[in-house]
């Protein structure tokens, strides 16, 4: 074999190697920014709850109106969620604490609701609720895809031989939306 052959198969493999890292590297980025694109989705229901619920409760403050104290656990929970979401240095764990803590308030303001029959029939009440009950499902859904697509990820950059660029790139495993042990349990709903 003359040398021109042997530096032809040698510079074959180099380029073969060189579009397999780059293709690599490229499905990763790609798999990367769908894990926070997903997260940026459910962030945005997450607002349009937040932004909703002072509505809400503008209208069953008018209803029952000795019930401050579930009004400012709402008004705190929701502020919370506030903050941490306009942190750019806040955790996905964080984040899912503020909104599980306003999810904690929300049941309890639904309770309310339960005691005041007028309030129930009431169209502007029914209509926030309708429109905070869709919110929910899509944000449950948001996070299902969200998990889904950190679950996709995650295999990638931890399965061979995508692991060796992954890791040669710095790729970190992404975090899931889970709740925690506290989240877990049943909400105490108080008056």
């Amino acid at each position: 074999m003359s040398g021109w052959i042997i530096a032809l198969i040698v510079i074959a493999i180099i380029l073969v190697l060189t579009i397999w890292v780059i293709g690599m590297y490229n499905s990763l980025i790609g798999m990367r920014n769908r894990v926070g694109n997903s997260w940026a989705q459910v962030d945005v229901l997450l607002k349009q709850r937040a932004d909703l619920i002072p509505n809400l409760v503008e209208v069953v403050k008018g209803y029952a109106t000795h019930e401050s104290t579930v009004f400012e656990q709402v008004t705190k929970a929701r502020a919370g969620v506030v903050e941490v979401a306009n942190n750019p240095n806040s955790t996905l764990e964080q984040r899912a604490a503020a909104e599980q803590a306003l999810t904690n308030a929300m049941v309890n303001l639904r309770a309310i609701v339960e005691a005041y029959p007028d309030l129930k029939a009431n169209q502007n009440f029914l209509d926030l609720q309708g429109r905070l009950a869709s919110l929910e499902d899509k944000i449950a859904y948001g996070r299902q895809f969200y998990n889904d697509t950190v679950l996709k990820y995650n295999n990638r950059i931890m399965q061979v031989p995508t692991n060796i660029i992954a890791g040669m790139f710095h790729f970190q495993p992404a975090q899931y939306f889970a709740a925690d042990e506290a989240d877990r349990s049943v909400p105490q709903v108080k008056f």
